[in-house]
């Protein structure tokens, strides 16, 4: 099959896609059992309750809408509401075994801030993203001369929460700018499945339709 020929995302693919968040099991067997973690951006609180369940953490969210706060607390998560690109500063450092920023990077003002804050008030900051690099995303720039929507990238261009898109090599370079050193590197093709741990960054770039990182300082 050709790129040309590769079926285009529906309405129903798309669903199913965002559906399944197959980077939350990742980031649970990241996290090490007991430990104190904040989940920045934590949605409905599904990390959360996870990380939880199965990794016994001493859990805390921070979530930006309302609702998400409300069905949070709903499921006794303790959570409150905050804006990751200006609250972060009130954590004093190293307040955390871990902080995790899932599916929420492309979505803050100020990407290099807050990966900074999270540096800063975590002994490990866990970071996944939907990679901009992904093929499929090509195909739709390049042959169709489209913002994309595809299964990883499910908003039109004129009403996405995504503000600083990112392909993996593009992450590379910030941690490396930010002088964090990557302990773990994951990235995950179409059918949710890992990459192989050796396959070189162009690759990963290309076939990874989202990434999840470790990262410390």
């Amino acid at each position: 099959m050709t790129i040309a020929e590769a079926p285009v995302a529906t309405s129903e693919t798309v669903a199913a896609a965002a559906s399944a968040r197959v980077d939350l099991d990742l980031i649970a067997e990241l996290v090490t059992p007991g430990s104190r973690v904040l989940d920045i951006g934590c949605g409905d609180g599904a990390l959360l309750a996870l990380l939880e369940e199965r990794r016994r953490v001493d859990g805390r969210g921070i979530e930006l809408s309302q609702a998400g706060v409300n069905e949070c607390v709903a499921r006794g998560l303790s959570v409150i509401q905050g804006d990751a690109d200006s609250d972060l500063v009130h954590y004093p450092d190293d307040a955390f075994d871990f902080v995790i920023l899932s599916q929420t990077i492309q979505a803050t003002r100020n990407p290099k801030t807050v990966l900074t804050e999270l540096l800063r008030i975590g002994r490990r900051a866990v970071v996944s993203f939907p990679n901009f690099g992904h093929w499929s995303t090509r195909y739709w720039l390049g042959l169709r001369g489209q913002m994309p929507v595809t299964s990883n990238l499910t908003h039109a261009w004129y009403d996405t929460p995504n503000i600083h898109f990112c392909t993996i090599r593009d992450f590379v370079n910030l941690a490396e700018e930010l002088g964090a050193t990557v302990e773990t590197a994951i990235a995950i093709n179409a059918t949710g499945q890992k990459m192989g741990m050796k396959m070189p960054w162009w690759f990963w770039n290309l076939f990874g339709q989202q990434a999840v990182f470790v990262l410390r300082r």
